[in-house]
């Protein structure tokens, strides 16, 4: 992977606050500063409807005092749109549709926001897959890299992927998640929590969001029924496949459990405290 690949996409929210303003108050002169964020799919995935079409960036405005509105509305907290919410206040490019914005595309947009608005360092606590203990965390966001696209889709501008099953030979096309993707994902495990349903079913989920066709086969129905009984094996070789390729920010980092002493990785946490430590 070449250095211009895996190129800081934070590091001119830090390092250029002032070289283009947008004014938002004209009356008053209040001036806010617009800052570009590169995308980590460089636009190739969006179709050519899409205002993301082959475009390798997107341009933010810093986050402000109206944002923390947005992260404070217990409306948007319970119906799980804050995030997009907050993206679509913060982007410049008012078609841009959030939820259309691939799952890596997103991440490298809100970890702007929030660099722009509190900084790139980032104090958080995180759990050792060791030990299982609790330990803090420091983070400098505007240190984290893209990950990029890892293959080629089977056609340009079309958000859609082939893989071929190890165990059972069978070809599987799927597509990368979206922000509505894993809103749906979401939604589906939350009804099933009111239903008294004790299991978390995200990995099927997320592969049923994702497969468009296994062997040629479409039929949503037809597909539950196979994703859910797909041998480990093959469903263990897709993920890992999907993760590989998905162009994103790389969220994760090695450090020492202050706990056990041992060396691990971690996942950095996109959740509410993100943005504000002191949202519960």
């Amino acid at each position: 992977m070449s250095e211009k690949e895996t190129q800081n996409p934070f590091q001119q929210v830090q390092n250029q606050p002032q070289q283009k303003l947008e004014s938002v108050e004209k009356k008053t002169g209040l001036e806010i500063p617009v800052e570009s964020v590169k995308l980590p799919s460089k636009g190739i995935l969006y179709s050519s409807d899409n205002p993301l079409f082959n475009e390798d960036q997107v341009e933010i405005r810093c986050m402000t005092a109206r944002e923390e509105d947005i992260l404070t509305s217990t409306a948007l907290i319970k119906n799980g749109t804050v995030m997009s919410k907050l993206m679509e206040s913060c982007l410049m490019n008012k078609t841009i549709d959030p939820d259309s914005l691939l799952t890596g595309d997103r991440n490298a947009i809100l970890i702007a926001i929030r660099i722009t608005g509190y900084g790139p360092d980032y104090t958080v606590k995180v759990d050792c897959p060791d030990c299982k203990e609790e330990f803090e965390k420091d983070f400098t966001l505007n240190k984290l890299k893209i990950k990029p696209l890892g293959a080629q889709p089977l056609q340009s501008n079309l958000n859609l992927f082939s893989f071929m099953l190890p165990m059972c030979k069978k070809e599987v096309q799927f597509k990368l998640l979206t922000g509505a993707d894993e809103a749906e994902i979401t939604k589906i495990n939350e009804r099933k929590k009111k239903l008294g349903s004790q299991i978390d079913n995200s990995v099927t989920l997320r592969l049923m969001q994702a497969i468009v066709s296994i062997d040629g086969e479409t039929d949503k129905q037809k597909l539950s029924y196979i994703i859910n009984n797909l041998r480990a094996g093959d469903a263990r070789a897709l993920r890992k496949y999907i993760a590989d390729i998905s162009p994103s920010v790389d969220m994760k980092q090695w450090t020492k459990c202050t706990k056990c002493g041992e060396e691990v990785e971690v996942d950095i946490p996109l959740g509410l405290s993100f943005f504000w430590p002191d949202i519960g």
